[in-house]
């Protein structure tokens, strides 16, 4: 596993991130596991070097980290967790009271990454200018160790949340979505994030389109039709498979976590799963070596122009 610094945090996380929320939850969305099994899931990937943790108040899998935490050395993992924003702004109070059951949840004392979880631009000011300050007092009574925030990709496609946290530099770790498909984040958010020593999280960096190749056929057919990507430039009957050529990468999710891997100013590339065996491959594809640079450089050119899809 490789180990990386998050900016200036200082904190040494694994480029793979254990993620807790996405389509998957641990297992927990849809009852694919019980309890005990996504508990074993989540020490599958720390005892195979896994560091990081990302959970939120939104997924209902605290718990479940909680327990897995508890039967391993609570000072070798970084934890990181998020307080749901609503279309109403929480108050002080709130926040208080979000992260105190988010801490009796993950039976700790302290969370290592506390983040405002899916912040839209509207928001930014109201958040910015009353719960920031407070997420610092709780900084220094050492219930929260550092100060993030994550974006609502979905409704801020060109990062503009990011940008102006970025620009007054508040928080000293963010979470964008960033993928092989939509590489807007390169320029919005990841150089001046590198420029400013500020943690950075992947998420969505495997999303339906790069995991099922009708979703993947769809999505290209659409940047086409938007005028995003040059129909000459991509083969809809067989999109990618010069990514698995010479056996460069076993999969296209594979290749999709080896692309953000290599990509400057990134630090933890969250992976999310319910299932042992996915888990494993998932772990294959962050101790392989670094993607080929001829193939690096042909998705940036593929993809250089697109903007408007996440790949969900």
């Amino acid at each position: 596993m490789d180990y990386r610094r998050l900016g200036r945090t200082g904190l040494l996380v694994s480029a793979m991130g254990i993620g807790a929320g996405g389509p998957s939850r641990l297992g927990q969305r849809d009852s694919l596991r019980s309890e005990a099994e996504s508990v074993a899931l989540v020490l599958q990937g720390l005892d195979a070097g896994v560091n990081f943790i990302d959970t939120a108040e939104a997924y209902d899998t605290e718990e479940i980290i909680g327990k897995a935490v508890a039967q391993r050395d609570r000072g070798q993992i970084i934890i990181s967790s998020k307080k749901r924003l609503r279309n109403k702004n929480i108050s002080r109070e709130q926040l208080r009271s979000g992260l105190e059951d988010s801490l009796r949840r993950l039976r700790t004392d302290y969370i290592d990454v506390y983040h405002l979880h899916g912040m839209r631009p509207e928001q930014y000011e109201y958040y910015a200018n009353e719960i920031v300050p407070e997420m610092q007092t709780l900084q220094q009574q050492g219930l929260i160790r550092f100060i993030g925030v994550t974006e609502h990709w979905n409704d801020d496609l060109r990062h503009s949340m990011l940008q102006r946290a970025l620009a007054d530099e508040l928080f000293d770790v963010i979470m964008v979505g960033f993928n092989l498909l939509n590489q807007g984040a390169r320029d919005a958010v990841l150089r001046l994030a590198l420029e400013k020593d500020i943690g950075v999280l992947i998420m969505f960096a495997v999303r339906r389109a790069l995991s099922q190749p009708d979703k993947l056929k769809a999505t290209l057919q659409a940047l086409i039709e938007s005028g995003e990507l040059d129909a000459g430039d991509i083969d809809l009957e067989h999109p990618l498979a010069f990514l698995l050529e010479d056996g460069a990468a076993f999969s296209i999710p594979d290749a999709a976590y080896r692309f953000c891997l290599a990509e400057a100013g990134a630090h933890v590339i969250l992976s999310g799963t319910g299932n042992p065996a996915h888990l494993e491959a998932n772990l294959r594809s962050f101790a392989a070596p670094p993607m080929p640079a001829e193939h690096v450089a042909r998705l940036k050119q593929i993809f250089g122009r697109a903007w408007s899809v996440t790949g969900q």
